[in-house]
């Protein structure tokens, strides 16, 4: 039936020269925000809250990055 479809997750565009992908972690309480780190001013930039593995897995596919190429800012 329809509620079962994935729902489609749209790809952003962003300037791969300037933009790095990155998660920035929280020490204390371990909560995770994927975003943009703007690379000439180090500036980040907040995207997405990520809870689940699943919105690991929907932040990974909308900037089109592979998880070990993802910079981690704690």
């Amino acid at each position: 039936m329809f509620w079962n479809k994935k729902k489609k997750i749209e790809k952003e565009e962003y300037d791969r020269s300037q933009y790095t992908p990155a998660i920035r972690s929280s020490i204390c309480t371990g909560e995770k925000t994927g975003g943009l780190i703007r690379n000439a001013t180090g500036e980040f930039s907040d995207r997405m809250l990520i809870r689940t593995d699943e919105d690991m897995e929907n932040f990974l596919e909308q900037y089109d990055v592979k998880k070990e190429d993802i910079k981690y800012i704690y």
